[in-house]
């Protein structure tokens, strides 16, 4: 790629990435360079970087955010210690756990609808964001932390600010008062959970069970805040997306497929980073050490030659496709693939259950911006007129 043909590249992608990345895919193919950024877009793009994780290093691509989701949280381990926690963390999340929090879920979901009447006008995208922020805190690590869940929400967004900027700016993140503010938020959220931590806890609570994972109470710490972030933050955003979407195109789609279709569309995370540790080559392109490697599941999802007419929102397709895990990554892929998909998966069908059960509604606006590359949502949020509620 030329000079002025990267430079161009490089603007379309701060001032609008949601075009700027497919139409890197479209003019360059599989692989392009900007700055210290190497591009490898595309299924067999994301096979190659999940099925060589030896390549690349998790904790070089997000270091910025050490002193946010801290120095042992799975986004920023690597090697054996990701390994290790992870195998300590998983048993958490089990099926069987997350089964017995769908109640809750729904309870949270009942608590927003009730405030509805029918002829008034609500933003769906905040209100269920609390909601889900809310179910959460209380599913994940009971009700003394959800309690709280305001003050949590109001320091927690603070931190998870620091996501919405492009790979390009967010290196300079830590030389700004928005960093030392983050880092503030971080700490006083800190201490309401080893306050929790302290407590004489018997809930069946996932701290519960991190706190006899064996993991040290600095790595308790750390992925229990990191998951709080990422259990709200991406399922509120899929969350407005499906709403968006059911109300847009009505069906008869069972919840499965409308989620599932939802995250193909919408996948929260845009694009993701990886840091290279040694030298490698792909499609013939040299690749060296040091740089940083962007896959990205939101052009994998919109690639006509991988997903017929991928801009029409179709739940229907998911009665006969079975996608690899190259060409469907709402979770990402590969052996740091989404902890807590399971558990994600489970909240948005909880709760747009009691939706549909509950309310009829009128979508007020099918236009849409979509903003953020970490937890993809609607700009000017999902405004509906509640026609009927129950």
């Amino acid at each position: 790629m030329k000079a002025l043909e990267r430079a161009k590249s490089a603007v379309r992608l701060i001032r609008d990435p949601f075009t700027g990345y497919p139409e890197l895919y479209r003019r360059f193919g599989p692989v392009s360079e900007i700055g210290p950024y190497v591009n490898l877009l595309g299924p067999e793009a994301n096979k190659f970087v999940f099925a060589n994780a030896e390549l690349f290093s998790w904790r070089g691509a997000f270091e910025p955010l050490i002193p946010v989701d801290g120095e042992t949280a799975l986004i920023v381990s690597d090697g054996e210690d990701h390994q290790r926690r992870r195998r300590l963390v998983t048993p958490a999340f089990s099926r069987a756990r997350i089964a017995g929090y769908e109640k809750t879920m729904a309870a949270h979901a009942d608590r927003v609808i009730d405030t509805w009447r029918p002829g008034s006008v609500v933003d769906v995208y905040p209100e269920f964001r609390t909601a889900i922020r809310r179910a959460t805190i209380e599913v994940l690590f009971g009700p003394v932390l959800a309690a709280d869940e305001p003050a949590l929400g109001r320091d927690l967004q603070i931190a998870l600010d620091l996501l919405d900027q492009s790979p390009l700016l967010q290196q300079a993140q830590r030389f700004l008062p928005s960093y030392r503010r983050a880092v503030a938020a971080r700490a006083r959220v800190e201490a309401k959970v080893r306050a929790e931590m302290a407590r004489d806890r018997s809930s069946d609570d996932v701290l519960g069970a991190l706190l006899g994972s064996g993991l040290s109470d600095v790595e308790i710490v750390d992925q229990v805040i990191s998951l709080i972030a990422a259990g709200y933050e991406t399922t509120s955003a899929a969350m407005a997306w499906a709403v968006r979407a059911s109300l847009m195109h009505p069906g008869e789609s069972s919840l499965d497929d409308l989620v599932s279709e939802t995250l193909r569309l919408y996948p929260p995370a845009v694009i993701s980073l990886r840091k290279t540790v040694r030298e490698f080559t792909y499609e013939g392109h040299r690749v060296r050490a040091g740089r940083f490697v962007v896959y990205s599941p939101f052009v994998t999802h919109r690639l006509e030659e991988v997903w017929p007419d991928p801009l029409r929102f179709d739940p229907s397709r998911w009665e006969t496709r079975k996608p690899g895990p190259h060409e469907y990554l709402p979770f990402g892929g590969g052996p740091h693939r989404c902890v807590g998909s399971h558990f994600a998966l489970t909240e948005l069908r909880a709760m747009l259950a009691r939706l549909r059960l509950r309310t009829s509604l009128e979508l007020l606006d099918d236009a849409f911006k979509p903003t953020s590359l970490a937890a993809m949502r609607p700009r000017d949020g999902v405004r509906v007129r509640v026609l009927a509620v129950s």
